[in-house]
């Protein structure tokens, strides 16, 4: 039975995905989550064309993806989506992942809190700390972390720094 691994980065599938975290991970399936992406086939075909015949990749809806990682698989998956509300949606069926990483995620709307250094840039909304504070508070490891050459900051230490 293979390891699923989580990483909530905006970018979704990029270099950085396929030349640092892939093989750091032993990567073998890539899920990408994205409603919007995995409808429209322009996009999947971009996120795609850099990706390895050596990785199975999927690009698919919150739907298909809960279908997918409820059955498991045999091979070490990296399952990516863009902001932390789609943890929320999934989280019956990531309850057994090795840990969650935050990556890039861009300053939207309605975020308040940042956290930057040499890891990059992470912006999250009070709603997006609530739902990582419940997936900490479930038992699941959550760290910022860019590139796995880079440290980690764990989500304990980055709450320290929201007022």
């Amino acid at each position: 039975m293979g390891k699923t691994y989580i990483r909530v980065d905006d970018r979704l599938i990029h270099g950085q995905t396929i030349v640092a975290w892939c093989p750091t991970l032993s990567i073998g399936e890539i899920i990408a989550i994205d409603d919007s992406s995995a409808k429209n086939p322009m996009l999947k075909s971009i996120m795609t064309m850099g990706v390895p015949s050596t990785y199975k990749t999927h690009i698919v809806t919150t739907e298909e993806a809960k279908v997918m990682l409820s059955k498991g698989g045999d091979k070490n998956r990296l399952v990516i989506v863009k902001f932390p509300i789609k943890l929320e949606e999934i989280k019956d069926e990531i309850s057994d992942c090795e840990f969650i990483m935050l990556g890039n995620i861009a300053k939207r709307a309605d975020t308040n809190h940042k956290l930057s250094g040499s890891t990059g840039i992470f912006y999250l909304s009070d709603n997006d700390v609530k739902i990582i504070d419940s997936l900490v508070d479930s038992g699941l490891e959550v760290n910022f972390q860019q590139l796995p050459s880079a440290s980690k900051t764990s989500w304990e230490a980055f709450k320290k720094t929201i007022k």
